[in-house]
């Protein structure tokens, strides 16, 4: 089996706590050799973490390496459309952490540099692997729900937060930071066949930046299930991950644990529309009323894949890796993505907000 070799850029939150955590459980196809940081002390840290890295306080130091088969783009989000540019210019692969872009025509851009490269360019979207989104689906696309009327997803909580991701110079806020994630799964839901309605309303409450933390997006459009999506970061009560409304049942779930019930259409009472009153036995008025058969499942998320952020790095970096050796085709694309940031950037053009200076 080939051993990639792999750069990366940042070593915060997700270039080190994900991207190198997954990378230093993998050693049979990936091995680090580069990682770049601008503070010194997460150098010194990567070189002791991963044997035999080079460091770099710039990413523009790479750019003559010709050994290297990966770089992973985890800088801050405002840099990652210039930085994939760059490095896609000078003819690496790159994966980038989400978000990819604010706006469609960085997407745009992104692309046609990754055309003329001929390099594979791809987007940490690692939630798509995510075991409840992936048990979720497979409910949905079984058909027992029938027809899907309202999809709800929540990815809410109560935080305050006052670092560099809430601040919209930077391409912070609660859209753009986590939205991506469930934008992508409701997208998954809603079809790429068309592009949905936006309806948006955007909140700044408890953040100490400028940039929302309380995001309201309705996706709908004909044919399609109404897709609810909150990501608020001022909900104490958090009930749900997912709620779906269907003609012959519905499910309930968070990440680790999914309720789902349904009836069957050809076992229920024969119905038909009357306009007359309705009666009970003794002649006293009556409701609507029939007794019908449910029938009632769950799923607990396997202990195997327990650790989320593992199971799920883990799934799309073992898509990668065919890419990259095998050549087959990404699962999260760039037109997928160009959807969701479509989407994401038709939610800031309805709710714009002060910056703060």
């Amino acid at each position: 089996m080939k051993q990639l070799r792999v750069a990366i850029i940042g070593q915060g939150r997700s270039g080190r706590n994900i991207h190198g955590r997954y990378l230093l459980s993998d050693p049979e196809r990936f091995k680090v050799v580069a990682a770049v940081d601008e503070l010194e002390e997460r150098r010194v840290r990567a070189a002791s973490e991963y044997e035999g890295c080079d460091t770099y306080a710039d990413y523009r130091e790479l750019l003559g390496r010709k050994d290297i088969d990966l770089v992973v783009n985890s800088s801050y989000s405002h840099l990652h459309v210039p930085i994939s540019i760059d490095l896609l210019n000078h003819g690496f692969n790159v994966l980038c952490e989400k978000p990819l872009a604010r706006t469609v025509e960085e997407v745009d851009r992104v692309a046609e540099a990754a055309e003329k490269s001929g390099k594979v360019f791809a987007v940490f979207q690692q939630s798509r692997y995510a075991p409840y989104f992936q048990q979720v689906k497979k409910v949905v696309d079984s058909g027992v729900l029938g027809r899907i009327v309202q999809i709800s997803i929540a990815f809410n909580g109560f935080a305050r937060r006052w670092d560099w991701q809430c601040i919209q110079d930077m391409y912070g806020g609660n859209l753009l930071n986590t939205g991506p994630h469930p934008v992508d799964q409701a997208l998954q839901f809603f079809g790429q066949d068309t592009m949905p309605r936006v309806l948006c309303f955007m909140d700044r409450v408890n953040t100490f930046g400028d940039a929302e933390d309380y995001v309201k997006l309705i996706l709908s459009g004909p044919g399609k299930p109404v897709i609810d999506l909150e990501i608020s970061s001022c909900c104490a009560y958090p009930h749900f991950t997912y709620n779906i409304q269907g003609s012959q049942g519905g499910l309930n779930g968070n990440m680790k644990h999914i309720d789902w019930k349904y009836f069957k259409p050809e076992e229920a009472p024969e119905q038909k529309l009357i306009s007359e009153p309705l009666f009970k036995e003794d002649r006293t008025p009556a409701y609507c009323g029939e007794k019908l058969t449910w029938y009632e499942e769950s799923w607990d998320v396997p202990e195997r894949q327990s650790d989320l952020f593992h199971t799920i790095s883990g799934a799309y970096y073992s898509m990668l890796y065919k890419t990259l050796t095998e050549g087959a085709p990404l699962e999260v694309t760039l037109e997928q993505v160009r959807q969701q940031i479509a989407v994401i950037e038709e939610c800031h053009r309805q709710n714009p907000l002060p910056k703060k200076s």
